[in-house]
């Protein structure tokens, strides 16, 4: 059998034709179109699924179910978006409506950051683990835990905002409406924005002239380009970036002490640039650093198919 991962987000739809194996045989994307009526993000949904089920030679009743990865609150009980801050959706019935177009058995519905943690439980870094959690390092600062083997997300699926914990209190503001939460000072925008503060009282950082003297063009890249050329400032700024996400990984250590906690995102192709200096903080601060059994910290390894892959494998917790 196979199954279909659908990826819903606010840029783009992407769809995976998933094996028992959880293997990726065919994908494909379409834009989101984001501005549209739900009804029709999901009828492009639909398209593309039966697309790609006609160019790899599948015919529908060999798909066992689909799953959908989502965005914001989405019930798995109800099949249903109840709120996505970056969608039109609210409390939009996707699995009744994705059926009128995709004739499955079964449609399951996940949030996405849920549904890659799952993905990287069962295929990837996580994989074998009944205890994991996963935290994602981009625009926002987004996560999952993995309890049992099972996605867990409260009783109102609300559960595991990872990013939205304070470790800052009364800090910096969060697009959530809080101060300090985790996500404003440990996601890339984050990391722009220490970067972007330290540039402004430092005149003489080599930071300047990697942007071309203008502050609009600093990414996450910047601060830790310059460091590796031996630039003060630059070191001030990555270390500083560091130590808040060691807060933040520390703390989901100490409450859920998971097998594997998998660190992904744009932020993590500085490898152990990054990894080295934040295994070093974890390790002195973890309440279990005199154990013998300790959270293993690694890196994301399905990328962008995580969320496919989960959302595939949703009927199968």
């Amino acid at each position: 059998m196979y199954y279909l991962g659908i990826d819903l987000g606010g840029t783009n739809i992407a769809v995976g034709i998933v094996d028992e194996g959880y293997n990726i045989i065919k994908k494909g994307s379409v834009p989101t179109k984001a501005q549209r009526a739900p009804e029709e993000i999901v009828a492009d949904m639909g398209k593309l699924c039966l697309d790609l089920l006609a160019e790899a030679n599948i015919p529908v009743s060999e798909v066992a179910y689909a799953g959908i990865a989502a965005p914001g609150t989405a019930n798995p009980q109800t099949g249903c978006v109840e709120y996505a801050n970056n969608l039109p959706f609210l409390n939009f019935p996707i699995a009744k409506i994705l059926r009128e177009y995709l004739p499955v058995e079964k449609i399951l519905v996940e949030n996405d950051a849920n549904a890659a943690a799952y993905g990287e439980s069962i295929a990837g870094a996580a994989r074998g683990a009944k205890f994991a959690v996963m935290i994602t390092l981009g625009t926002g600062l987004g996560g999952g835990i993995i309890i049992d083997g099972k996605v867990y997300s409260g009783f109102n699926f609300a559960g595991a905002e990872l990013g939205h914990m304070a470790i800052e209190y009364n800090g910096k503001p969060c697009t959530c409406g809080r101060r300090g939460c985790w996500e404003a000072y440990s996601s890339a925008t984050g990391l722009i924005r220490m970067t972007r503060e330290k540039m402004i009282e430092t005149k003489d950082t080599i930071m300047w002239d990697m942007v071309g003297g203008s502050i609009d063009n600093i990414s996450g890249k910047t601060a830790f380009a310059a460091m590796k050329q031996g630039d003060k400032a630059a070191s001030e700024v990555v270390d500083m970036y560091i130590a808040y996400l060691a807060c933040g990984v520390t703390n989901l250590i100490n409450v859920f002490q998971p097998e594997v906690l998998c660190i992904g995102g744009g932020v993590c192709r500085e490898g152990d640039y990054l990894i080295k200096p934040l295994l070093a903080l974890v390790e002195k601060e973890q309440y279990t650093r005199n154990s013998d059994k300790k959270t293993i910290i690694k890196v994301a390894e399905l990328g962008n198919d995580a969320g496919i892959i989960g959302a595939a494998a949703l009927g199968q917790q």
